[in-house]
């Protein structure tokens, strides 16, 4: 490394948020980036560690893509930016997605975690990618040199970007089948605009685009068009589609007005800012109203930073699972993802968050929601008797996680098989599924995960391909 004592000399400084009364006024992005001397001095914290966690390649610990982080932490260091934009790209396909959205394990597990100050990986990553693009180093990388196969990705998310745009740098023709008028996935019609514009895909696209990959959007695959059509059409098929199937709440009161699946209520808006119509359905807003929220994780996070940007008159977060510790036994937990007490910004913006409650029943009058029926549960989550209470609320949001892809439709026309939790069952290695002409990456396969993740497992996926198709491949994994 440049400077083997730039742990010992600098502090860890990270990117902050503009104030939380400015941000809400709007959908757009709100970190504030670090200037570049600043960055430079960040990289050099990495202290050159006999085994870097942060991008362990047997166990990975830290990043799942395998990022070089020691290498491009160095060249950012030495002012060598577009060295590093070449670096991160080696192993990510799409850095300014991870950079914004990832909640970076990678600072989980480096060594300087130890003592709570890790090296500030996901912002120099973020600052890597976006130099990148104002200085136009991200091009087209295009293949002149074609295989003659055609190739069939089936979901435009993470994974199936990912998946695409390796197989037409191999030199494969490319066809991305997307249900969604936009090409994205969940990046798109999940992921706020405050947490990610959507210039970032669009970019990405287009390059994409250019590359020889065509996006095939408004199809959905199993209802507009058969997956029989398409395994005939083309010499193989991905399923790269979410993990959409959302854990719901069948509990008293269900039905009532006011009662919303978390991706009911997030596409909304997202389509709104894109400038979308909203077709088929009626509006779904946190205007004016009491909300509250079920469910701890990212996306419940983004169901609140949603209503507060609405005009919620107040957002409750409701969690079945006790209260984290402050910190973790770092000698216990690292170099793993540690259980422990985080504040998103959206839950720093305003809301109130309730720890090991569980939901017993919606009441309504005139079928419109009114009140929510709440006890406390203990640590093996059984209610516990005299710790009842009542919450007002207009409208709750079910983001309890999600538990497998659909089941109908296209799955059940393929007949592939499926694993205990109803994922469709391939090895990370292969990615084969029980379909010979069939490969499967993503949520579909593993469940619900990381984008990280589901970038990783896009690029694998079209290796084991190409692979496939050609008897060997160059495409990295």
């Amino acid at each position: 490394m440049g400077k083997v004592t730039g742990f010992l000399e600098i502090d860890r400084q990270d990117r902050k948020y503009a104030p939380a009364a400015d941000r809400v006024r709007n959908y757009k992005e709100f970190v504030i980036s670090l200037p570049e001397q600043t960055l430079r001095d960040q990289a050099s914290r990495c202290m050159e560690c006999g085994v870097p966690f942060c991008h362990d390649l047997k166990g990975a610990k830290g990043c799942p893509v395998n990022n070089q982080i020691p290498d491009w932490n160095d060249l950012v260091y030495k002012g060598e930016w577009e060295q590093a934009a070449i670096d991160l790209h080696t192993t990510n396909n799409f850095p300014e997605f991870t950079g914004r959205i990832c909640p970076a394990p990678c600072e989980a597990s480096c060594t300087l975690n130890l003592i709570d100050s890790p090296v500030t990986i996901k912002s120099i990553e973020c600052a890597i990618v976006d130099k990148a693009w104002e200085n136009n180093w991200i091009v087209p990388q295009i293949q002149d040199l074609k295989t003659g196969k055609r190739i069939a990705v089936i979901g435009s998310g993470p994974a199936g970007m990912a998946a695409a745009q390796q197989l037409a740098r191999a030199g494969h023709e490319v066809n991305v089948f997307e249900k969604n008028k936009k090409a994205g996935g969940l990046l798109r019609y999940g992921i706020p605009d405050f947490k990610m514009e959507k210039i970032h895909i669009d970019r990405r696209v287009s390059q994409m685009e250019k590359e020889g990959v065509n996006f095939l959007t408004g199809i959905n695959v199993g209802l507009d068009k058969s997956i029989s059509s398409i395994i005939d059409e083309h010499d193989a098929v991905i399923l790269s589609g979410g993990s959409e199937k959302a854990r719901d709440l069948p509990i008293e009161g269900r039905h009532l007005d006011g009662v919303h699946l978390a991706m009911e209520f997030l596409p909304q808006q997202n389509r709104r800012v894109g400038m979308e119509p909203l077709e088929n359905c009626n509006d779904i807003l946190a205007t004016e109203k009491d909300v509250i929220v079920i469910g701890g994780g990212d996306t419940g996070s983004d169901c609140i930073g949603t209503s507060i940007r609405q005009g919620a008159v107040s957002v409750t977060q409701l969690e079945i699972m006790p209260t984290p510790p402050e910190s973790e036994e770092k000698l216990l937990s690292w170099p793993n993802w540690p259980f422990k007490m985080r504040t998103s910004s959206s839950q720093e913006e305003g809301a109130e968050r309730e720890f090991s409650v569980m939901t017993q029943s919606f009441e309504g009058v005139d079928g419109k929601l009114k009140t929510l029926n709440c006890i406390r549960v203990d640590e093996k989550f059984q209610p516990i008797l005299g710790t009842e209470f009542v919450l007002k609320c207009d409208l709750v949001l079910l983001a309890m996680g999600f538990t497998s892809p659909p089941g109908s439709g296209m799955l059940e026309d393929l007949g592939v098989a499926l694993d205990d939790r109803q994922n469709v069952l391939a090895d990370d290695y292969n990615y084969k599924t029980s379909h010979e002409k069939v490969w499967v990456a993503g949520d579909m396969r593993r469940g619900q995960s990381l984008v990280v993740w589901a970038i990783r497992e896009g690029r694998q996926c079209a290796s084991a391909v190409d692979k496939s198709l050609m008897n060997n491949t160059k495409l990295p994994r």
